[in-house]
């Protein structure tokens, strides 16, 4: 396929944090492969940073590229670069990517959401864009990895949230971990109207409870596994008030369990978090490459420097 046009590729990677100092076309030319993070408001996400700690450990001359954009016809034409080898697609691009791919893991089709994409030859010898949506096992492991099964098995959980991410959640919840009843919390109640539909239609969807005022919130049981699936800003309109005092409900209950934070925009250190922590929560296919050949521990470090330099929000 060809390459895109250079218009085309200078207006979506002008801009960009790291390639302030040289054009991307530039930077591109110096790389055996690149691929690419797309979403909006990015700026602050560890992804790029920790998968070039993965290609310097295996020796590849790789790098993945912000991509601050929602722009899907544009981003078609910059992934049939001959060089681009996948992408990791964040919001607002997860659900909206989902027709333009060739083909879909069995989660990505079910969850109706797309958080990776990778490629494969056909038969034909055509490029094929794939679509995987790796949040699923990423929400599945940090849980079993961080604590004990017996924090969420059968007992209530709670997703906040009405994206892609929060389809991946429920899922994960409901398929992978053994949970009970299923909370949806979100300010906007016509996402959540769409979460229950489609989870629903496709199977997953079984004991998922809409809360959505302070007076449910505090007659339900308390969850023993909350994902947070939404951007860390301070509460503004109605809605969004009503939905943190419901959620600090929920969170001021006597039984606590363990929190995970998908949010990592502006930072990684969430007023949502904090609110958690001080209620007492504990808040914790692209190389061809097995996870056990990867540099997992290298990795981990990264995070943690990473974390450890990054600033928090002004909570």
């Amino acid at each position: 396929m060809a390459s895109p046009p250079t218009s085309e590729y200078q207006r979506l990677e002008n801009g960009l944090a790291h390639n302030k100092a040289k054009g991307g076309e530039e930077m591109l030319a110096g790389l055996d492969r690149h691929g690419y993070l797309f979403g909006k408001k990015i700026t602050n996400s560890l992804s790029p940073y920790l998968h070039g700690v993965i290609y310097k450990e295996l020796d590849l001359n790789w790098a993945q590229v912000r991509l601050d954009s929602d722009d899907i016809s544009a981003f078609l034409k910059l992934i049939r670069h001959p060089q681009f080898y996948g992408a990791s697609v964040t919001m607002p691009n997860k659900v909206a990517i989902i027709p333009h791919l060739d083909e879909l893991t069995p989660e990505c089709r079910d969850v109706g959401a797309c958080n990776t994409i990778f490629l494969r030859t056909g038969a034909d010898g055509k490029r094929l864009y794939c679509g995987a949506n790796t949040d699923v096992i990423g929400i599945r492991d940090s849980f079993y990895r961080n604590t004990d099964e017996s924090t969420f098995v059968n007992r209530p959980a709670m997703v906040i949230g009405g994206g892609g991410a929060a389809r991946s959640a429920v899922y994960a919840l409901r398929k992978c971990m053994g949970v009970g009843n299923i909370y949806i919390v979100n300010r906007d109640d016509a996402e959540v109207d769409a979460v229950l539909r489609e989870c629903q239609s496709k199977g997953f969807g079984d004991s998922l409870i809409r809360v959505n005022t302070v007076e449910k919130a505090m007659k339900v049981v308390a969850p023993g596994a909350i994902v947070a699936c939404v951007p860390d800003f301070a509460p503004k309109t109605e809605a969004e008030r009503r939905t943190r005092e419901i959620i600090a409900t929920i969170l001021g209950k006597e039984d606590k369990g363990v929190m995970l934070e998908m949010c990592y925009n502006p930072t990684p250190f969430t007023r949502l978090g904090a609110l958690a922590e001080g209620l007492g929560w504990k808040d914790r296919y692209w190389t061809g490459k097995e996870v056990n050949d990867l540099p997992v521990k290298k990795v981990q470090s990264a995070i943690a420097d990473a974390l450890i330099r990054a600033p928090r929000a002004n909570l």
